[in-house]
């Protein structure tokens, strides 16, 4: 039996993967590869395929004995989602929806879901916990929460159980410096401050500097991206014991605006970091911020990189080492 990895060829999905080849897990790995890469998929059996295209997800099943799944595969950005709503609803939600249908249909009931602290929108108390109100102010955090929403019924329903963990922003790369940060446009903090310290950019664009935070940019909880695989890796094994449907924060509880973000950089690099105010981003709230505790007591998780100077010194290696990413 194997466990089926959406989304597997993206940034967490293969950070997963390798968690999951490191504990021995046989995996399957089913993308389109329109965001992520064959390259960063480091084993187990790659399938390339369409969630939107219910007939490829019955061929997968029905070729291959799945016993969970652990579902990435999403569009992800905040800003475009609140351009192009329909895009993230086709994708983030039918594409969900077609994979739930067919592991009713296959008597798969076991899933670890990727969402996001976008479910919360602008948060009613800092730290966030998992039981604070849901309330996105971006298409991009409604669709995520649709699909938490799916999961409850579809449990009730089916009795398909399900984790979901919400986790803050993802960053850093795997300690071998074989996978890593790589979108195509790249559009998340950290990889863009590099590629400045890289020489590909000419400046940073800290958007907006009117937030209610210290600095005035945002304040975000920053989780390196393999203490975010070992979570999935935990939750499944958690179903597996026969555990209740439920909800998970992932963060390091701790907050950084987006210019201290910067200095770390500086700092790290030893590069000259040049960053220039831009006007805010549709979408974005003032702090987003985690309480983990309920993932540290029930799942046993125990993140390895709470600093973030050690998180991007992780990210500085694996862009110093690929400065083009997966090659192109």
């Amino acid at each position: 039996m194997a466990i089926l990895v959406t989304g597997g060829a993206g940034y967490i999905g293969s950070h997963t993967v390798a968690e999951l080849l490191d504990a021995n897990e046989a995996v399957i790995v089913l993308d389109n590869l329109e965001k992520g890469r064959r390259e960063a998929v480091l084993g187990g059996k790659f399938i390339q395929a369409d969630l939107r295209n219910i007939d490829e997800i019955r061929k997968v099943f029905k070729e291959n004995e799945i016993e969970a799944v652990i579902h990435f595969a999403a569009y992800i950005e905040v800003g475009e989602s609140v351009v192009n709503p329909l895009k993230y609803y086709n994708n983030n939600v039918i594409a969900s929806l077609n994979l739930l249908t067919v592991m009713q249909e296959a008597g798969v009931n076991k899933i670890v879901f990727s969402s996001t602290a976008a479910t919360y929108g602008v948060p009613e108390n800092i730290p966030i916990k998992e039981s604070d109100k849901t309330a996105p102010i971006n298409p991009y955090g409604e669709t995520k929460l649709t699909v938490e929403k799916i999961l409850k019924w579809a449990d009730g329903a089916y009795g398909i159980k399900h984790a979901v963990l919400r986790y803050f922003n993802a960053c850093g790369a795997h300690v071998s410096g074989k996978i890593g940060e790589a979108h195509s446009p790249e559009s998340h903090l950290i990889p863009i401050i590099l590629q400045v310290a890289q020489g590909k950019r000419e400046e940073i664009k800290l958007f907006g500097n009117d937030y209610n935070t210290p600095d005035g940019t945002c304040v975000r909880d920053y989780i390196h991206v393999s203490d975010l695989a070992q979570a999935h890796v935990l939750a499944l094994q958690n179903l597996r014991k026969g555990a209740g449907s439920d909800v998970f924060n992932l963060g390091n509880g701790k907050g950084f605006s987006n210019r201290e973000v910067v200095e770390v950089a500086r700092k790290v690099t030893g590069k000259t970091i040049k960053a220039t105010d831009a006007p805010r981003r549709p979408g974005d709230p003032d702090t987003l911020v985690a309480s983990a505790e309920k993932a540290i007591n029930i799942l046993g998780w125990k993140p390895k990189y709470n600093d973030l100077d050690k998180i991007i010194e992780t990210a500085w290696s694996w862009h110093s080492s690929h400065p083009d990413g997966y090659g192109d």
